[in-house]
């Protein structure tokens, strides 16, 4: 029988992936890749299932977005398994919504596999953690991917005192940082950049807001990567004592 799941693939190690995701993606006939899924996480499809690649990344060519439901229902109604198959978590800036709702229109029932955001892997990759009693009483997921009538309300959000985690605002950095210097925050905000997090190629970047965009931009820091506002970036540990998930110090 066919079924159709929106799988979270985590952050890009692989052993951040649920074991409910590795149970849906080996029964997938057909699975549909974003492009920052790890490559490696497809070792738990089928050897026989059909793998397409249909990426959707800022400033490359990507996969229109009703071409890939069209994929989704053409497959079901083949009578095909699809799972999608999607960094982090499909609900958080995933576009998993817009999919349920499309294919739920369609009379296709999805299951939803969530993942680990990167917005909470990637500071937790280096030591921060997202809330905190003397820093944060609660954290915002934002896009920095807007413009116009789509920009985030920094000034609202700057009011709410809260940590801001930023995905998709790295080509940004310069227009976001001025939005919170004018917005009223403190030029001495501890901020965080964090690429490729929990990846072997991991790098981040640390300042305070008046310097965080040149800091990022002389590192040479690009996406994929999450940005960290906040006094939590404060307790990001040092580079010499940044140690993986088991404890143990990188070799």
């Amino acid at each position: 029988m066919s079924r159709a799941w929106l799988i979270g693939a985590g952050p890009g190690d692989v052993e951040l992936m649920t074991l409910k995701a590795c149970r849906a993606l080996g029964e997938a006939d057909v699975v549909l890749v974003d492009d920052l899924v790890n490559p490696d996480v497809l070792q738990f499809a089928r050897a026989d299932a059909q793998v397409v690649y249909v990426g959707k990344r800022g400033g490359h060519p990507s996969t229109p977005q009703a071409g890939i439901v069209a994929m989704m229902l053409a497959h079901v109604q083949a009578g095909r398994s699809v799972a999608r198959l999607k960094g982090g978590d499909p609900f958080v800036f995933g576009r998993g919504g817009e999919e349920q709702q499309a294919l739920h229109e369609a009379g296709v029932e999805v299951e939803v596999i969530n993942g680990i955001t990167a917005g909470i892997a990637a500071p937790a990759a280096i030591g921060i953690p997202v809330t905190h009693r003397d820093h944060a009483q609660g954290v915002v997921f934002v896009t920095g991917h807007g413009a116009g009538s789509a920009e985030p309300d920094w000034q609202a959000l700057v009011a709410t005192r809260m940590t801001l985690v930023i995905y998709m605002g790295m080509r940004r950095l310069d227009d976001i940082a001025a939005a919170l210097l004018a917005a009223g925050m403190s030029a001495d905000t501890p901020c965080a950049a964090i690429e490729s997090a929990t990846r072997p190629e991991q790098r981040h970047a640390l300042a305070p807001l008046r310097d965080f965009a040149g800091t990022v931009a002389h590192a040479g820091l690009g996406s994929p990567a999450i940005v960290v506002i906040g006094g939590v970036a404060s307790l990001a540990l040092p580079r010499t004592q940044r140690v993986d998930d088991l404890g143990r110090e990188p070799q």
